[in-house]
């Protein structure tokens, strides 16, 4: 279960990056978040990847949300609802 948290985590702050830029979308962030995880899990830990623009503290930001459902018990037993948070900084035009 860390193994999958940790590794969501690490994917949704690289998608909040990759849709921080100027040029970006937040669609950019989610689909660098899913293949992240896919290289990384099995596919179906990609499936509730959701990306937005955000303020936070004042600041403008990029936010990727992850949430899957994870076996407790490593490959057996019930499954807990996991949900993680990426954020970067968006670069606005001055």
């Amino acid at each position: 279960m860390l193994h999958v948290r940790n590794t969501a985590t690490a994917a949704a702050s690289a998608g909040a990056r990759a849709a921080a830029p100027l040029e970006a979308t937040s669609t950019d962030g989610a689909n660098r978040t899913r293949a992240i995880i896919r290289q990384s899990l099995d596919d179906r830990y990609a499936d509730d990847v959701t990306a937005r623009y955000t303020v936070a503290g004042g600041v403008d930001t990029a936010e990727v949300v992850v949430r899957a459902q994870v076996p407790a018990l490593g490959l057996f037993g019930p499954a807990v609802g996991v949900t993680v948070r990426g954020h970067a900084i968006r670069e606005l035009e001055p």
